[in-house]
């Protein structure tokens, strides 16, 4: 019989043989992370959820977040609001800068459904307008930081209405978003009922195949059903920015912004 083996040693310095030989886990968040579409929905959640905690501090600052706060970091709650503002403010800025490569995969994508349209005509026309308000939308986003940061020699009131037309095209994306996705719907919906008659008349008699195509329906749909989540977050969110006073609270803001990251987190985390 042979020899149980010794346990390794402790060590204190090794405890990261404690994860594993293994760690997917771990790899899946380090794909997560190192990409840009990751890192911004991390960024975009801490930008917009500051918003929440802040606005939550200042309604009860008088009470309850003074006890709490107090205890916790021994700042009075005005104190901790200008910190977050300090987080929020970079953290929003890095992003649009983060944005910098946005035209490259438009145009491929541009090239790509050129070459490879979607079974519908009109979901190809729309995805086309979409687009073009892109195709205007990233270069004004691109002045606007560029003048904001007085690397272009733009005035304030240039700057903001550069900020603004960029956010009417987004607008326009978003609105058209609303079209794309009731079109991919009603596409999902004809696949799913020709499926089902396939599956009934006999057609297709391979359970694992069906299963697997019924599977994939249903995948569809619920990406479909989360991006109308996403597009409706992100509505008023655009319509406000499009505005030279809108009425928007920041609270407002901060709930449609928290949604949206929230989703796309837990989209970009399942496609890592």
């Amino acid at each position: 019989m042979d020899a149980p083996q010794a346990p390794y040693p402790y060590n204190p310095l090794a405890l990261a043989r404690l994860m594993g030989p293994t760690t997917p886990t771990l790899d899946r968040l380090v794909r997560f992370l190192g990409s840009v579409r990751g890192t911004d929905k991390v960024l975009m959640f801490i930008q917009y959820f500051t918003k929440i905690v802040i606005w939550y501090i200042q309604r009860t600052g008088s009470s309850t977040s003074r006890n709490l706060f107090s205890k916790l970091l021994f700042r009075k709650p005005t104190t901790l609001t200008t910190h977050l503002k300090n987080l929020a403010g970079p953290v929003s800025d890095f992003r649009i800068l983060l944005r910098y490569y946005g035209l490259v995969p438009l145009v491929q994508y541009m090239a790509f459904i050129e070459h490879h349209p979607p079974t519908s005509q009109f979901l190809l026309h729309v995805e086309r307008l979409q687009n073009l308000c892109n195709l205007i939308y990233y270069p004004l986003e691109h002045a606007y930081w560029l003048g904001a940061h007085n690397v272009l020699p733009l005035s304030k009131k240039t700057t903001n209405r550069i900020s603004i037309w960029s956010c009417r095209f987004w607008a326009a994306y978003v609105l058209l978003q609303y079209v794309n996705l009731e079109e991919q719907r009603r596409i999902v919906n004809e696949k799913e009922a020709n499926l089902a008659r396939r599956i009934k008349a006999g057609e297709l008699d391979d359970v694992g195949q069906n299963r697997a195509a019924l599977m994939t329906v249903s995948a569809q749909r619920r990406n479909i059903y989360i991006n109308y989540v996403i597009n409706t977050a992100y509505l008023p969110l655009t319509i406000h920015w499009s505005l030279e006073n809108s009425s928007f609270p920041d609270i407002g803001v901060g709930i449609c912004g928290t949604i949206a990251a929230i989703c796309q987190l837990y989209t970009t985390w399942e496609s890592s």
